[in-house]
């Protein structure tokens, strides 16, 4: 029982948690400041905005449907259910929120701070439940299967920048564009932060003739794997050894205590890894983005 809402229920709560925020992101920050907002949702707000009786969410909806059928054909079912979940929730509570509360403008560089904060988090959340909330993170999603070196914000990045500026020419508004740049700026980090930063470590490289000493306390003192590589000195000729660890980040002080504590010459390179697989970090997972 226990295994079966870890795959399955929780999953599907995390996915209705981020699309509560997502929702509530876009309601409150981004549609009565009349931020560019990109993707289906933000041609749902250029429809909204020339036809007002249509709902953003429905729209979203019915706009999604070529999307998800394009998708099931090259994501497969797993990734599709989810996604189709997450947009009809996400969509359903944007309704839900506009029905029932009224929003009054802020101050646009605050709405695009802390809106780009709770749609970049709330759509990193869903990405790493395996779905989307379909329009074009669907789109980045399948875009990932062909450019699997970009980080899905980036990718977001560039589709939503061609919606911001028809939503723009929309409101017939300037700022409105400029607004939803910086904002989509901000979700992008604050999305690649979720699903990359959180895995976030370093890499070291240690050269010193204490080599063996320094291996031996890494693995017993910080609990670490080492690496022993050769090396060449290209200005002496001479022979030298070269330790590669990779370690979490919390790790960096006792690591390099313990080298200049063995060795205070020892020449040290430490590195920003974004993704570690293997033994003591994360594992990988089909579809992984």
């Amino acid at each position: 029982m226990n295994s079966i809402f870890k795959r399955w229920l929780l999953p599907y709560l995390w996915i209705t948690l981020a699309s509560a925020v997502y929702a509530l992101g876009f309601c409150w920050c981004y549609d009565p400041n009349q931020i560019g907002f990109g993707g289906i949702t933000g041609v749902g707000q250029i429809l909204n905005h020339f036809f007002p009786i249509l709902p953003i969410g429905t729209v979203v909806i019915v706009l999604n449907v070529p999307l998800f059928l394009l998708g099931w054909r090259l994501l497969g079912g797993h990734l599709l259910v989810s996604s189709l979940y997450a947009m009809l929730i996400s969509s359903a509570f944007i309704d839900v929120i506009n029905l029932f509360f009224t929003f009054e403008p802020m101050e646009p560089l605050l709405a695009c701070i802390f809106g780009g904060v709770a749609m970049g988090g709330s759509l990193g959340v869903v990405f790493l439940q395996g779905a989307t909330t379909g329009g074009t993170d669907l789109i980045a999603r399948l875009a990932k299967l062909r450019l699997a070196w970009l980080p899905m914000g980036k990718l977001l990045l560039g589709i939503d920048l061609v919606v911001i500026v028809a939503v723009a020419l929309a409101f017939r508004s300037l700022y409105s564009a400029m607004y939803g740049v910086v904002a989509l700026y901000i979700s992008s980090l604050v999305m690649d932060g979720v699903l990359y930063g959180l895995d976030n470590a370093k890499v070291a490289y240690i050269i010193s003739d204490s080599y063996q000493q320094i291996t031996d306390a890494i693995i017993h003192d910080i609990d670490r794997g080492v690496t022993i590589l050769q090396g060449v000195g290209a200005w002496s000729g001479a022979e030298k050894k070269v330790l590669l660890v990779a370690f979490k980040q919390r790790q960096i002080v006792a690591l390099k205590r313990t080298v200049k504590e063995i060795d205070p010459a020892a020449f040290l390179i430490v590195c920003e890894a974004h993704e570690v697989l293997g033994d003591g970090f994360r594992e990988y997972k089909q579809n992984d983005i």
